[in-house]
């Protein structure tokens, strides 16, 4: 009996440590359930998703802003696409800088695909056909990329707004009327163009033919357009032609920075300083040597680098929908202050400013700028 009592008392002894384990795994269970279903429980994932990874995508993508200019190894372009940089840059973006080797349309609507398979938000360029650009760059604008033109614009219908460095009439009207000082209001006069199809330059060789309309220039006569592509060595070539050609020529005219540094240089070479006048669109630094020489007595531009600048600033007010190319559009544009989207044509466009007359009472102090 004594036995029989002492295995009872021991079975109640394990059952009662039997229960008291249970209780306490119990216990321990459930909040640890608790913790682990808190660490994955659907509002607290959604909560640590929604906070990762839209912030991130919004304070860490820059977007993407494209330039592209007519060709490599020209100086304009360069300290144009260095304006263009640095507004982007500023703005908090990424610039991606592109030019072909070569002036053609072909090369540049290459680039054109490349930057739309690229998703880029933005796309600004200066074009060396007006119309042969504008499948692609339809194209570019139907993927929600925003398009601009600056310097040589294309056409109204491939762009949401042209960015131009000033007045177009001003432009051409001033070249003759300078040209015309230079030679006493008569001679034999051509111009040294880029390319043919550069909107830019043929624009201004337009309103040049404009401005000889008036009979105070009946003594002066333009003999030919030549065009030296934006070549430096064709250039070259065609100004030598020129000379060749028109032994009585009193004047070049030439609105493009390359072709008036190598008109220069040929007049330089040949000691035909003072007996062939010369003038035109030209950087301060390529041209100082010609005009402290008095080769080229002036010679105008406005500032590459803001034409660049105002296109980056432009290209951001885009984006971020600040304007969309409609006349009457105002944005602020960095360093240059606000300006408005006025009429060009069937497009609109953004003024820079006025030409500026570089001459030899000022041309020391620019001459390091650009």
């Amino acid at each position: 009996m004594k036995k029989m009592g002492l295995y009872g008392l021991i079975a109640v002894l394990m059952l009662t440590l039997l229960a008291a384990c249970g209780k306490s795994n119990s216990d321990s269970s459930p909040s640890a359930s608790q913790g682990a279903s808190a660490s994955v429980s659907p509002s607290a994932s959604s909560g640590g998703d929604e906070s990762a990874s839209p912030s991130a995508d919004a304070g860490g993508a820059k977007k993407k802003f494209a330039i592209i200019f007519k060709n490599t190894g020209n100086p304009y372009g360069e300290k144009m696409m260095d304006g263009y940089k640095k507004a982007i840059e500023e703005l908090g973006g990424e610039a991606i800088l592109k030019a072909p080797d070569q002036p053609t349309a072909e090369a540049q609507i290459q680039m054109i695909e490349e930057l739309i398979s690229q998703k880029v938000d933005s796309i600004a360029i200066a074009a060396n056909d007006p119309d042969a650009l504008q499948p692609a760059l339809e194209k570019a604008m139907n993927a929600g990329i925003k398009v601009l033109s600056l310097d040589s614009a294309v056409n109204a219908a491939s762009r949401l707004v042209h960015v131009n460095q000033a007045d177009p009439e001003r432009i051409g009207r001033t070249l003759i009327q300078g040209v015309s000082e230079m030679i006493g209001g008569e001679g034999e006069i051509a111009i040294l163009s880029a390319t043919s199809q550069a909107t830019n330059q043929n624009t201004w060789i337009e309103w040049m033919k404009k401005e000889l309309e008036d009979p105070k220039y009946a003594k002066i006569k333009l003999v030919k357009v030549a065009y030296g592509d934006d070549l430096r060595d064709k250039s070259v070539s065609e100004t030598e032609a020129l000379l060749k050609s028109y032994p009585n020529l009193k004047g070049i005219i030439a609105p493009t920075t390359v072709g008036i540094a190598a008109a220069g240089k040929v007049l330089t070479d040949k000691g035909l300083k003072g007996k062939v006048q010369l003038t035109g669109l030209g950087l301060p630094s390529e041209m100082a040597e010609y005009i402290e020489s008095g080769v080229c007595q002036w010679m105008y531009l406005w500032n590459p680098i803001d034409v660049g600048y105002l296109a980056g600033q432009t290209a951001d007010s885009l984006v971020k929908g600040t304007i969309t190319g409609k006349v009457g559009d105002k944005f602020t544009a960095g360093t240059l202050g606000e300006k408005e989207v006025v009429q060009d044509g069937d497009g609109t466009q953004i003024m820079l400013g006025d030409p500026f007359k570089f001459d030899a009472s000022n041309i020391g102090e620019w001459k390091s700028v650009y």
